[in-house]
């Protein structure tokens, strides 16, 4: 695709669709914005968070419902993609949806006709303002939605580039959705503040994408296999700026007062993992079920002085005390600091954070005085023979300290038990039965089982798991047609044989434990 001289892009836009947390904006989205409003004056960039008009239109209480379950966050709009099964998609989302109470009485097709009119009308927006090129950060539960976003755009104006990035997309195997979804032109795979500017330069240049293969970070149809896997990332993260989520704040202006809320502001003191960086010198890669960081090479930390900043503008800007860190894990050497500072800021901050089970008592006490009253502990076991299977670094002591010690300070710990991995045994499940008698007095931990994600170790390694025959989970034959599926695109969510009977009747003991759990705790309490 190529443009004229005179009409090479100077405006874009970057887009995030449903179904993402609706309270909070996109930090992909502002981080990208602020960054290249710095690096490129000369080109407008705008942000659209169409999610937060799709959540008005649907109602909060029906979105966040089907934001927190991935397939049915997947059906609505593959039943617009695809209307020829629609009626085979609205049967799996009420299947997947029965057990819910806010869904259960929901009119699939209504729901459907909303998502669809606000998706369409904030396209037209987008089409109507001269915008060369749209930008979509497709991350978990964005696939559908994303793709449809994209065909709206194609229909309304075909000489828009579209260009796809963010974690779903970032895989050895991104190419493969150009050669199957006619629809997206580029793809960034990897970060993508340096491969958005590197094509803009270039398209600032040339006005053609013909030769855009060569930017490091952009996949086209062009790409070579050996420039597919090639990152571009900054080398540290001094250069971002403080991201600016204005738009999304000048959307939530404009709704009916009732309908306003004070959104939750994410900011980040890091990307990648440092586990996952210091295990992969010990030639293992990570936590085993992880496929969270594929978009990162290696861990990279921000200085704490820029995300005190950082905070301290965006409570100023926003009028709003709610933070939420965004870090896969946040930096073991300069946590202290950081929130020894955020104190200083005399704010009454209300902060969420993901966090090793490995953070010390003293750590977690600043980090409550600074404001952290939810956390979510990579617990993810209670079994240290089976947390040594998952790789975590971690003993079931720990955990059950950790959990000892936000129970203590008062911080909510919103943690998983994560069940039915394989290769897990008897021994496993006794240590499970054994620690979670020391557990009962601290809040029960959510059970969920195992998935298998597309780039994990144990999708890399799978025979080391007693997995066998990878491939894509099967509901994907349900929401696309079987010209796609037998495409072999990989997609994020994976399905494998394998010990899986076996495992369901073997943690059953412990599902049943958990349910005395949650009611003792509620007794307690």
């Amino acid at each position: 695709m190529s443009f004229q001289s005179s009409d090479r892009i100077k405006h874009i836009c970057l887009v995030s669709t449903p179904w993402p947390l609706f309270k909070r904006p996109s930090i992909q989205l502002g981080s990208l914005k602020s960054f290249l409003n710095k690096e490129r004056k000369s080109i407008r960039v705008d942000t659209a968070h169409i999610y937060l008009n799709v959540a008005y239109a649907v109602g909060y209480d029906v979105y966040q419902a089907i934001s927190k379950r991935t397939w049915l966050a997947e059906s609505v709009y593959a039943a617009l993609l695809y209307p020829e099964r629609s009626d085979a998609i609205e049967r799996f989302f009420r299947k997947q949806a029965y057990r819910n109470t806010v869904l259960r009485s929901v009119d699939f097709q209504e729901l459907v006709r909303q998502a669809k009119d606000t998706a369409d009308a904030a396209i037209q927006q987008i089409c109507q303002h001269g915008v060369g090129m749209v930008g979509f950060s497709v991350c978990l539960c964005q696939l559908t939605s994303s793709l449809y976003a994209a065909r709206q755009i194609k229909n309304t104006s075909p000489d828009i580039l579209t260009l796809f990035g963010g974690a779903t997309i970032s895989n050895p195997f991104c190419r493969k959705y150009l050669d199957v979804f006619s629809d997206i032109d580029l793809v960034v795979n990897g970060e993508g503040e340096l491969p958005l500017l590197g094509l803009l330069e270039h398209l600032e240049k040339f006005g053609s994408i013909e030769t855009a293969h060569t930017i490091d970070g952009v996949v086209t149809q062009g790409s070579s296999h050996k420039e597919t896997h090639v990152f571009s990332q900054l080398p540290h993260l001094e250069r971002l700026k403080t991201p600016d989520y204005d738009d999304y704040f000048k959307t939530l202006n404009t709704f009916s007062p009732d309908k306003r809320f004070f959104p939750t502001l994410p900011v980040e003191s890091s990307r990648g993992c440092w586990w996952k960086g210091e295990a992969f010198k010990k030639q293992t890669k990570g936590c085993a079920f992880c496929n969270l960081n594929l978009q990162w090479a290696g861990y990279r930390r921000r200085a704490s002085a820029r995300v005190v900043h950082d905070v301290d503008v965006l409570t100023d800007r926003h009028q709003t005390l709610s933070i939420a860190f965004m870090d896969n894990v946040l930096p073991a050497k300069s946590s202290d600091a950081l929130f020894s500072d955020l104190s200083r800021l005399n704010k009454d901050l209300q902060m969420f954070s993901e966090i090793r089970a490995s953070t010390p008592l003293k750590t977690l006490g600043k980090m409550r005085s600074a404001g952290m009253i939810e956390v979510q502990v990579g617990i993810e076991a209670l079994s240290s023979n089976l947390l040594k299977k998952m790789n975590k670094g971690t003993t079931a002591i720990q955990n059950i300290a950790i959990m000892k010690n936000c129970e203590a300070l008062g911080v909510q710990n919103v943690s998983n038990l994560m069940l039915h991995f394989p290769g897990s045994d008897e021994v496993d499940v006794m240590e499970t039965m054994q620690t979670l008698a020391f557990a009962m007095p601290f809040r029960p931990l959510k059970p969920v089982n195992f998935w298998l994600g597309l780039g994990s170790p144990v999708w890399q390694n799978p025979t080391q798991f007693h997995v066998q025959s990878i491939s894509n989970h099967p509901h994907y034959r349900i929401l696309f047609p079987e010209y796609i599926t037998e495409k072999n695109v990989p997609f994020s969510i994976q399905a494998y044989r394998g010990d899986l009977l076996r495992q369901k009747k073997l943690w059953k003991p412990v599902e049943r434990k958990i349910q005395t759990w949650n009611r003792f705790y509620a007794d307690l309490h």
